[in-house]
């Protein structure tokens, strides 16, 4: 699949469910409405839109949420999508999670053909952490993250950089990754969704700072590796592991995006920053044939924008997009 700019769509991101576990306060309100159950597509509809990409050409399907893994009887997908592993027709199966339930699932995943995960974990500092979380515990995650090491899983952190939160902990993030052999990626804040009474522009953290910061205790490799998505990353010399930068507001990555979402509701959305996106439960419901599904994917390929629009300035106070990350897809 080609999109209007020559991009080839390679990358599904799809969000199995609205729900999670924890209220991340860059991610949610604290207090959640969500979404109905027949509003929801089925696993065995998520199989089928899923596979339909995969013979569409995606070779890489992430699932994340919400939080994946609370979803009932989740590894029943996981399960069915690893036999395009074993056929050969796509590279990856993995998944974005917040590690509340790696400790139950992490040998299951193995098994199904998932060869790394990606962590949220913000802080090291317990209280802080249940803080930004609302309700997670560190140590939860800790024991999940030590079950998916265990399990030969390759681990990467992702931490979202906060203003006056852990802007002074990403020395000891780094440090911490490096010695247990995460890569660790580190996010802007992104402007989706209200999410009460938090600030976006009180969160925000642009990265060149965060950068310039670690530069006094570590020396930064460049690099051209890449793994699909939109990080930039370095090497850490002093410890060997890679260091990713996501900055979808001090220096966008659209010109690479290769990726798509598909919410748990069966709407596609071709771009994480605009709000135009297309049905596909209604073709996937309608007709027992793939053909009309087939069909709505080409032709929302076919509209995918250049790039997004995000800001945070103070003429910008609302969300840039309405709907919340948890939504989306991760």
């Amino acid at each position: 699949m080609i999109d209007p700019f020559g991009r080839t769509i390679s990358y599904l991101r799809v969000s199995v469910t609205d729900r999670c576990d924890f209220r991340c306060v860059y991610c949610m309100a604290e207090e959640m409405t969500f979404l109905p159950k027949r509003e929801v597509l089925t696993l065995e509809e998520l199989d089928r839109v899923c596979s339909a990409f995969v013979r569409l050409g995606v070779r890489k399907l992430r699932l994340t949420g919400g939080e994946p893994l609370v979803r009932r009887n989740i590894m029943s997908l996981f399960r069915g999508l690893s036999r395009h592993l074993r056929a050969g027709a796509l590279d990856e199966l993995t998944l974005t999670t917040n590690g509340s339930q790696l400790a139950r699932y992490a040998d299951e995943l193995r098994d199904c053909g998932v060869r790394r995960v990606n962590v949220s974990v913000d802080t090291l500092d317990p209280a802080k952490f249940t803080e930004i979380t609302r309700r997670g515990r560190l140590e939860q995650v800790l024991e999940g993250l030590a079950a998916a090491k265990r399990a030969g899983l390759a681990i990467k952190i992702n931490a979202v950089a906060l203003r006056g939160v852990n802007e002074d902990e990403f020395d000891d993030l780094v440090a911490w990754a490096g010695g247990e052999g995460f890569d660790l990626v580190i996010i802007e804040v992104m402007p989706m969704g209200d999410i009460g009474g938090e600030n976006r522009l009180e969160q925000y953290l642009p990265l060149s700072l965060v950068r310039a910061r670690l530069q006094r205790r570590w020396t930064l490799d460049e690099t051209d590796y890449r793994t699909g998505g939109p990080a930039r990353y370095v090497t850490v010399r002093e410890t060997g592991r890679r260091l990713g930068f996501i900055t979808p507001l001090t220096h966008n990555f659209c010109e690479s995006c290769n990726r798509v979402r598909l919410t748990c509701t069966g709407t596609l959305y071709m771009c994480l920053g605009q709000e135009d996106a297309a049905d596909l439960r209604t073709p996937l419901r309608q007709s027992e044939s793939d053909a009309p599904l087939d069909a709505a994917i080409r032709a929302a390929i076919d509209r995918k924008p250049k790039g997004h629009d995000f800001v945070i300035d103070r003429r910008h106070q609302r969300p840039a997009v309405a709907r919340h990350m948890s939504v989306t897809g991760g």
